[in-house]
């Protein structure tokens, strides 16, 4: 059986993630989008929160799983015996930081493989940073999230 591993913070999922999910999960058996927990960052939804918007957008694709993580990837990815992680290219700048990440995981686990996918073009300037900040200002998100997520994200705004 082929898994592969989808990490990210998904803060929230956007339909750029979407498209690498529904791609992703074309290709594998199983596909774990998983939500790392990542103390640095300030996310605006909590690991529960964001963990039921991407079961709620993705649950027509069957073989996709939804799990979170903190702490080193490479040590989800060793506990699980999971061995291959896809990250999502948007521009040149993610291929920088994601090619330095993928070679620091290889040394971490020299048993996991990174495969990089090219988001579609529709999506290439999209982010979840970018998603908040136009909804902050009450900006039109609906070509940018899901229905689900856009209602989550006005509630979340609006109560802050």
């Amino acid at each position: 059986m082929k898994i592969a591993v989808y990490p990210g913070s998904f803060d929230p999922i956007t339909f750029g993630h979407l498209d690498i999910i529904e791609r992703s999960s074309s290709i594998f058996d199983r596909l774990i989008v998983t939500i790392l927990e990542n103390s640095s960052k300030k996310p605006l939804f909590s690991v529960e929160e964001r963990k039921d918007m991407i079961i709620k957008t993705t649950s027509a694709f069957k073989n996709v799983e939804v799990d979170y993580f903190s702490g080193l990837l490479m040590d989800y990815m060793r506990q699980n015996n999971y061995h291959i992680i896809i990250k999502g290219l948007r521009m040149l700048s993610d291929f920088e930081y994601e090619f330095q990440m993928a070679l620091m995981n290889k040394k971490l686990n020299d048993d996991v493989e990174t495969l990089f996918m090219m988001t579609s073009s529709k999506y290439a300037y999209l982010s979840s940073s970018i998603v908040k900040e136009v909804a902050s200002f009450g900006g039109d998100i609906d070509d940018l999230v899901p229905a689900y997520v856009a209602s989550k994200l006005k509630s979340k705004l609006e109560g802050r």
